[in-house]
C-alpha cells in the first residue's frame, strides 16, 4: 500500500520497551498499539483486527487450542483470548455502521477460517507499527487509518464482498453513539427507524453481532477511554461516558479486554 503521509521526523532513538500505549479514538474507529500480557476470555461489541506488531500473537478461540499466528480478525459476539506475554499488540476496532468486518477483511493476506475467525498476515502491520513507534504519530493517525479503512472498504466493494448495512441499523448505531449517558427507551429507538422493538433487537443482533444493551457498553467504554487519554481521571472519564463509578466502568472493561483498565500511562491520539 502506498503511504499517503509522512510521520513527524525521529527525534531520538526507538525504544519500543519504553513506549506508552497508544490508544486513538473516533466515533467510528478505534484504535489501540502497545504491550500487552494475558487478556481472558472475552468478546467485543465491533469486529476487531489483531496484528502483533514484532511477532505472532498467542490466541485461543472460545473453546479451541491455543495457536500462533501472525494476526486475526474476531467477528463481534466472538469469545477469545490471547497471551502477548509483554509484546506489542496492535487492535482495529470498526464500527459496523462502516460495514467493519468486510472493511477489515482486505487487509489479512492469506487467511484462512478456523473457529469463526480469520487468521493470516495483516498487510498493514508496517503502517500499524509505525504508528506504535513514531514520535508525534498522534497529529497523523486520523489520517492514516482513514486511508487504510478506505483501501479495505474499496477491496471489499471490487471483489464484492461487502454487505450493505440496512440503513435503519446504521442510523440506530450513529443515535446510540450520540446519547451515551441516556437510557433510551427501546419503544422509543424503534418507533424512530420504524420497526417494532422485537424486529429492531432481532435485525440489529443479526447485522452488528452482539445485542443492542453490549452495544451500548462498547460505545461507553470507548468514550471513556477516549476522555482518559485527553488527560481525564478515570472517576471523571467513567461518569462522562454513563458509568455509574469507576468500579462499574472496571467490570465493563474486562468483559469487553479480558483484563483489568490500565489507561495511567497512555498516549492519546
Amino acid at each position: 500500500m502506498t503511504r499517503l503521509y509522512e510521520p513527524a521526523a525521529e527525534s531520538r532513538p526507538f525504544e519500543r520497551e519504553a513506549l506508552a500505549p497508544l490508544w486513538h479514538v473516533e466515533p467510528d474507529r478505534a484504535f489501540f498499539a502497545g504491550p500487552l500480557g494475558h487478556n481472558a476470555p472475552h468478546r467485543h461489541a465491533t469486529p476487531v483486527l489483531l496484528s502483533g506488531l514484532y511477532g505472532p500473537v498467542r490466541l485461543k478461540l472460545g473453546a479451541g487450542d491455543w495457536r500462533l499466528t501472525q494476526g486475526a480478525i474476531i467477528p463481534a459476539g466472538l469469545t477469545y483470548e490471547f497471551d502477548m506475554a509483554g509484546d506489542p499488540l496492535a487492535v482495529l476496532y470498526l464500527e459496523p455502521d462502516l460495514a467493519g468486518h468486510d472493511a477489515l477483511r482486505p487487509l489479512l493476506d492469506e487467511a484462512t477460517e478456523e473457529d469463526g475467525a480469520l487468521l493470516g498476515r495483516p498487510s498493514c502491520n508496517p503502517l500499524l507499527r509505525e504508528l506504535f513507534e513514531a514520535p508525534g504519530s498522534q497529529g497523523w493517525t486520523t489520517l492514516a487509518l482513514a486511508d487504510l479503512i478506505a483501501y479495505g472498504q474499496a477491496r471489499a466493494r471490487s471483489a464484492k464482498a461487502g454487505r450493505d448495512v440496512d440503513p435503519r441499523i446504521a442510523k440506530l448505531v450513529r443515535r446510540l453513539a450520540s446519547e451515551l449517558t441516556d437510557q433510551i427507551p427501546a419503544e422509543e429507538l424503534a418507533a424512530e427507524i420504524g420497526l417494532s422493538v422485537s424486529r429492531m433487537q432481532h435485525l440489529f443482533k443479526e447485522a452488528v453481532g452482539v445485542p443492542i444493551r453490549r452495544y451500548r457498553i462498547w460505545r461507553r467504554l470507548k468514550a471513556a477511554i477516549g476522555e482518559t487519554a485527553k488527560g481525564r481521571t478515570g472517576t471523571e472519564a467513567a461518569h462522562a461516558a454513563g458509568f455509574f463509578d469507576q468500579a462499574h466502568f472496571g467490570h465493563a472493561f474486562r468483559e469487553s479486554f479480558g483484563a483489568p483498565p490500565r489507561l495511567t500511562r497512555l498516549r492519546g491520539a
